[in-house]
């Protein structure tokens, strides 16, 4: 895949927007106490810039919630969307001065939303005289600088991800998206801005972007023999050293990948998923760096790099729109060129202000069109169901994901070589808010079971495969001895496990017993009826991300692959809820495993 040598060529050499209010950005000497070398006594010159940061949007125009049909909402009362950070980001420009600000984001962009899904597999923007992507729209209208590439931009296939590009008046970054066959960047890996300043000398701001090197895992079937994606050090180690020979004064990462050092997909692939702080520390030459991809809120932090000494500010705004990164950048000029005194950053909270009517206004229609697409009636239920206890207990929601994946696997092997091996489902509580009510079945309710765009695979395990895969998820569950009571707010997510990579698996009965430690928690595993045998071989029905393996769940990546579909899984059920018309818990729900302690049922 050729650079786009328009958006490289033309970035590259891009000049900052406008030209800086006449000392409004200079800063005065005192300010900073007094300079270094610069002789009779002259104040030294002294310049300050801001540069702005979102990350993992993963969709968020408007302050909405397309699953649950209202305004965003959560606990803390977050609000989400590019409308609010244009708000702020108009903000920041205001007070101080246009010329003195870049924006640039972090990655996960065009998937999350039903707005985004919309616009790729709807109507998509790829169709002959298609739309432009609400995403473009509304980042364009907001003055993006530079995006890095996230992992999520690759789900819907490089061709909606090539058209977005094409869409978007800033490029999209990836110095380790390569080429599979020429090695050489796929995208443009950076962009150098320059920035006016009131004594004739521009600042050169070069941006880096990295993206996830689990693209190479996550989205295998949409890069295998295509792209490439070496470790984030290997390729900022390259590429820093050939920004600042080229004259950068400052030098900004846009990394799609977080701070902890880890990784959820073990040695499947040798480079760290979560290597932001490992850049910082390995890579000498870098000021700041905005991280993304573990969408957590990170308003300041400091790595001291192992070589220099130095230390490299990084900062993590929330996701979807939730929080604006602000790098301040105080510099002095010193011995004919422009350096770093001093950098720090900080985080504004989206809820604090109104959404732009610029951007509302813009994107109205797609708004509209979307609400009606994902309120359109599939079918009925006969009773309410909530995925809001279904952490810790078996619930009819759960089970209809598992009943239509069993199915649909069931009917595909019908037939074939693998057709008398007995079917298991793993599914996961992705949202404790979706819901069926009783009654009228729309799109969003059914698309709310199921808010990513994983796709379904049939793997063969063992017996005794199931029992360690099923050890493996009862680490989510805090070990709470017998007697002690129970307080469900504090029962999940051990060892910051979240929910998506917890997995109940329909078709045997077992109980975790959350009183025993890790490892030996899975007690009267049974098939039909009877102990499991080891031996015994089964099919999972399991989305790609995990069988892929994501949330490193053991066996499952390398066993036998015998059946795969492009088709979504949540379309997937929103097609066999069209099909039956009506969903009836009473036909497929059953409490295949519960929580105990010693024996006793926890609920």
């Amino acid at each position: 895949m050729p650079l786009n040598r328009r958006t490289f060529l033309g970035t590259s050499a891009a000049v900052g927007a406008g030209a800086a209010m006449a000392g409004g950005s200079a800063v005065p000497a005192a300010a900073h106490g007094h300079g270094h070398g610069h002789g009779h006594g002259r104040p030294p010159k002294r310049y300050s810039f801001t540069v702005m940061g979102t990350t993992d949007l993963h969709g968020n125009v408007f302050n909405w919630d397309y699953f649950t049909d209202k305004e965003f909402d959560d606990k803390d009362h977050n609000d989400v969307g590019l409308a609010k950070i244009s708000t702020l980001v108009e903000q920041v420009r205001r007070e101080k001065g246009r010329g003195n600000t870049l924006l640039i984001d972090a990655g996960d962009t065009i998937q999350g939303t039903q707005l985004s899904y919309y616009y790729a597999k709807v109507d998509p923007i790829t169709a002959r005289r298609g739309p432009v992507h609400p995403m473009a729209q509304a980042m364009n209208a907001i003055g993006y600088d530079a995006a890095a590439l996230g992992n999520h931009e690759f789900n819907y296939g490089i061709p909606v991800l090539r058209k977005f590009e094409e869409q978007c008046d800033f490029p999209l970054l990836g110095a380790n998206a390569l080429d599979a066959k020429s090695l050489r960047p796929a995208f443009a890996p950076y962009v150098i801005k320059r920035m006016r300043t009131p004594f004739g000398r521009d600042v050169r701001v070069a941006v880096l972007g990295l993206t996830n090197p689990g693209v190479a895992i996550w989205d295998k079937a949409n890069v295998s023999g295509k792209m490439v994606f070496p470790g984030l050090e290997e390729q900022a180690a390259k590429f820093v050293p050939r920004l600042r020979s080229m004259g950068a004064d400052v030098v900004i990462v846009s990394a799609h990948s977080g701070t902890s050092g880890t990784s959820s997909y073990g040695d499947q692939v040798p480079h760290v998923e979560n290597a932001a702080a490992l850049v910082a520390e390995q890579v000498p030459g870098i000021d700041a760096i905005l991280v993304g991809h573990a969408h957590l809120e990170i308003p300041e932090y400091f790595v001291e790099n192992e070589r220099t000494g130095k230390k490299v500010v990084l900062s993590e705004p929330l996701k979807w729109g939730q929080r604006l990164t602000l790098f301040d950048f105080d510099l002095v000029w010193e011995r004919g060129r422009w350096v770093v005194e001093r950098a720090g950053s900080r985080v504004l909270n989206s809820n604090t202000v109104a959404e732009d009517p610029k951007i509302t206004g813009l994107l109205a229609d797609e708004h509209r069109k979307v609400v009606a697409y994902v309120n359109q009636v599939i079918g009925t239920s006969s009773a309410a169901m909530s995925t809001a206890e279904a952490a810790w207990k078996d619930e009819p929601i759960i089970d209809l994901i598992n009943v239509v994946q069993t199915e649909t696997v069931k009917a595909a092997l019908a037939g074939g070589a693998h057709a008398s091996l007995p079917v298991l489902s793993q599914a996961s509580c992705f949202s404790r808010t979706a819901r069926i009510p009783e009654g009228d079945v729309t799109i969003r309710d059914a698309a709310g079971l199921y808010p990513f765009e994983n796709t379904l695979e049939a793997r063969v395990l063992t017996g005794a495969q199931v029992r360690q895969y099923l050890e493996f998820s009862a680490r989510y569950y805090v070990q709470t001895a017998a007697g002690v009571p129970v307080d469900t707010s504090k029962l999940t997510n051990a060892e910051n496990i979240p929910d998506y990579n917890y997995d109940a698996v329909s078709g045997l009965t077992y109980e975790i017993d959350i009183a025993k430690p890790n490892g030996s928690r899975i007690v009267n595993l049974s098939f039909e009826g009877k102990p499991i045998d080891p031996a015994a071989e089964f099919v999972l029905a399991v989305n790609n991300y995990r069988a892929s393996g994501g949330g490193n769940f053991p066996h499952v990546a390398g066993a036998k692959q015998v059946w795969a579909n492009s088709e979504e899984i949540r379309n997937t059920i929103i097609s066999w809820v069209r099909a039956k018309g009506s969903v009836d818990a009473a036909q497929f729900a059953s409490v295949d495993w519960r929580l105990t302690r010693d024996g006793s049922p926890v609920f």
